[in-house]
């Protein structure tokens, strides 16, 4: 059914890349027209072209508006403290939530990198990049203190990354669990996987440490 846009730039925007993203995600990037996109949006095929000059320059808006939001989301979700473990909860927990909340968007981002040209491609993986980093951050510093048990950072970085996104291809808010059991779930993975200790655990390793060191 096509879409009412309002009068206001913004909202036709706003309509274009909701339906955009719907469109892609369900048709595919090189299946879906401009003029398709125009129809379930409501407005004339050349209409869109005021806002996009290129379906190319719709889909790395699409993909740096995902990653910015990401990343955002993440700059908030950050715990005030330096503490590896609880860092390493709040990424995991942001990243479920944040991507289980635009589906279709993550589904985007992910699959359509190869519909994009080189500068276009250079860019969008620079931002995923920035935010991977701060996956390994984690892991390296937490590391370092002893409160995690990871042989390969950036090996490690990535396994996190793939299974906490992989829960959109099966993850449905109607069926038998919710997204905090979903979450509750992934994070316990995830600390089995890097060998989190607790704080009380951290607390032996230390005094454990300092009594071989005497």
């Amino acid at each position: 059914m096509a879409r009412t846009a309002g009068s206001d730039g913004e909202k036709t925007e706003a309509a274009i890349r909701e339906a955009a993203v719907e469109l892609i995600a369900r048709h595919g990037f090189e299946a879906v027209t401009m003029r398709q996109l125009a129809a379930e949006v409501g407005v004339q095929a050349a209409a869109l072209y005021r806002y996009f000059p290129t379906k190319e320059d719709l889909l790395r808006s699409l993909m740096r508006e995902h990653m910015e939001a990401l990343l955002a989301a993440w700059d908030a979700a950050r715990p005030a403290n330096d503490d590896p473990v609880a860092r390493l909860t709040a990424f995991v927990s942001n990243h479920i939530r944040f991507h289980v909340e635009r589906r279709h968007a993550t589904h985007v981002s992910n699959m359509e990198l190869r519909s994009l040209s080189r500068d276009n491609l250079t860019a969008i993986l620079k931002l995923r990049s920035a935010y991977e980093k701060e996956l390994r951050t984690i892991l390296r510093d937490g590391a370092e203190a002893g409160v995690l048990e990871v042989d390969d950072i950036g090996l490690t970085a990535m396994a996190i990354i793939q299974m906490i996104t992989g829960v959109i291809v099966w993850f449905r808010p109607d069926e038998r669990l919710s997204v905090t059991e979903v979450t509750a779930t992934y994070l316990a993975m995830t600390m089995r996987l890097t060998g989190a200790k607790t704080k009380t655990e951290e607390t032996h390793v230390r005094q454990d440490a300092e009594l071989r060191a005497r």
